[in-house]
């Protein structure tokens, strides 16, 4: 049970690290630019599918985010392909690529939680105040 996990494990670091350089140095495809970055790759237990999960300090809006994805998931055959020359296995997992939200949504929350805690101190302190007077 280890090893299957372990090896799970193996093959979406391999897939990770190659398709970031095959994006890098391979893809002629003007709508990727240099700056995707692959965050997250998980594999099948069955190694048939890789999810990998990109994001784009390019991507600014939806629509440029989803053709992203469009073009990626388009060229996912020539990832399979370019990915079964460069190693041993017996078969290529079929990338699936998907876009990265929480790559966005991290700095977003972080705002929102820094809002609540100053708001919930704001509060906490014209709480102790008005207690404090009436004493």
């Amino acid at each position: 049970m280890m090893t299957a996990v372990s090896r799970d494990l193996k093959v979406a670091d391999f897939i990770r690290d190659e398709v970031a350089q095959i994006m890098q140095h391979e893809m002629r495809d003007p709508r990727v630019g240099l700056l995707v970055s692959v965050n997250d790759v998980r594999v099948s237990k069955d190694l048939s599918y890789a999810d990998i999960y990109v994001s784009s300090l390019q991507a600014d809006t939806d629509e440029d985010r989803v053709e992203l994805i469009r073009v990626l998931n388009g060229a996912a055959g020539f990832f399979r392909s370019t990915l079964a020359k460069r190693h041993k296995m017996r078969t290529t997992p079929k990338p699936r690529f998907h876009y990265d939200e929480l790559i966005e949504a991290g700095p977003r929350l972080e705002k929102l939680i820094d809002q609540a805690m100053s708001r919930s101190d704001n509060e906490a302190e014209s709480g102790s105040e008005a207690g404090s007077s009436s004493g």
